[in-house]
């Protein structure tokens, strides 16, 4: 199998990346990023020079480029590609409806004329809106989204829903819970708690702090968008959720736990407008039909994802200094950054 994986230089997708080229050294896979200030080709730097890997620095808004990828000969595509950031999109949410809107439906269009076998469609919970203190989102719940980001994201689920029914286009939509994980951006909670508590750097919450979210460790994520891009059903939902519902000062506290740091650095912060309340994921759906299950324990994981963060003291300080994104600007010139 070809796979053309947009968004492969970012968080989830570099992770994608690494798991199917692991698992199926046969597979092939045409990884096209923008590389904005989240995609990072040091997320990919273990695998330069794979033959079964290759990089195109493209927008998915931008059709030529796209068509150009899907001419290598690609059997599915597996789409990462999003502006993703809550608070990014409260500020300004042109660039959200721009890529996670136009690009999908440049996607789909293209995807469609070239016949590709199977279109698989990354979202997330937080189309579903907020919950109440009970019961957990499954794929029947309508969608309710309550920020410019979350909209944009539902607003591409529904165009990938139209084509399905319209066109009998091959896609499936995954809408998955909070990850976390290596290479993950350090303006995401969890990546910001551990390098700001290991540089001694106060750490902001939320509000009150009571905020829940079902989290789940990328590697588990990436296993079961591997499982629905082979066994899952076209036009379905698939919700994958990690059972790991925590407040997000828990997270927090036990994060400067791990890390042996004073729960002094705890900062409350003025809330987020519009911050949901509560996210709860029921992928009894995936788990019972396919096979998959979430396998990576919260407390391991996190153990984990410290002591990588540990270990990319100089990965952390490159993104947060934007020195990589000086170096894309030499590479490609700036379009696209």
């Amino acid at each position: 199998m070809r796979l053309l994986v947009t968004g492969g230089a970012g968080f989830i997708g570099s992770n994608f990346v690494h798991h199917i080229l692991k698992k199926y050294p046969v597979c092939r896979i045409v990884n096209l990023d923008k590389l904005t200030y989240a995609g990072n080709l040091e997320n990919l730097a273990d695998i330069e020079g794979d033959s079964r890997h290759k990089f195109i620095h493209g927008d998915i808004c931008d059709a030529d480029c796209v068509r150009a990828a899907i001419s290598e000969g690609v059997d599915a595509v597996v789409n990462f590609a999003a502006e993703s950031h809550v608070d990014r999109s409260i500020l300004d949410s042109r660039e959200f409806v721009r890529t996670n809107i136009e690009g999908t439906r440049n996607l789909l269009d293209i995807s469609r004329v070239n016949k590709i076998g199977r279109y698989i469609q990354i979202s997330t919970d937080e189309v579903y809106g907020s919950l109440g203190d009970a019961g957990a989102f499954t794929e029947n719940t309508p969608i309710a989204p309550n920020s410019p980001y979350s909209a944009s994201k539902a607003s591409a689920d529904l165009l990938v829903r139209s084509y399905c029914h319209t066109h009998g286009f091959p896609a499936i939509i995954t809408r998955c819970s909070n990850n976390y994980g290596p290479y993950q951006f350090p303006e995401k909670l969890i990546p910001l708690l551990i390098t700001n508590a290991m540089a001694d750097i106060p750490l902001p919450i939320y509000g009150d702090g009571m905020n829940v979210r079902d989290w789940i460790h990328v590697h588990d994520h990436c296993a079961a968008i591997d499982a629905v891009l082979h066994h899952g059903k076209t036009g379905e939902v698939y919700n994958v959720g990690g059972h790991e519902e925590l407040p997000n000062i828990e997270v927090a506290r036990r994060i400067l736990a791990a890390i042996g740091k004073d729960e002094s650095l705890l900062t409350y912060v003025q809330d987020r407008p519009g911050h949901d309340r509560r996210y709860a994921i029921d992928s009894t759906k995936l788990e019972m039909e396919i096979g998959w299950k979430p396998l990576i324990a919260f407390d391991d994981g996190l153990s984990e994802t410290i002591a990588w963060y540990r270990r990319s003291a100089s990965w952390v300080e490159r993104v947060r200094s934007g020195a990589y994104l000086k170096y894309y600007e030499e590479m490609y010139g700036n379009r696209g950054l």
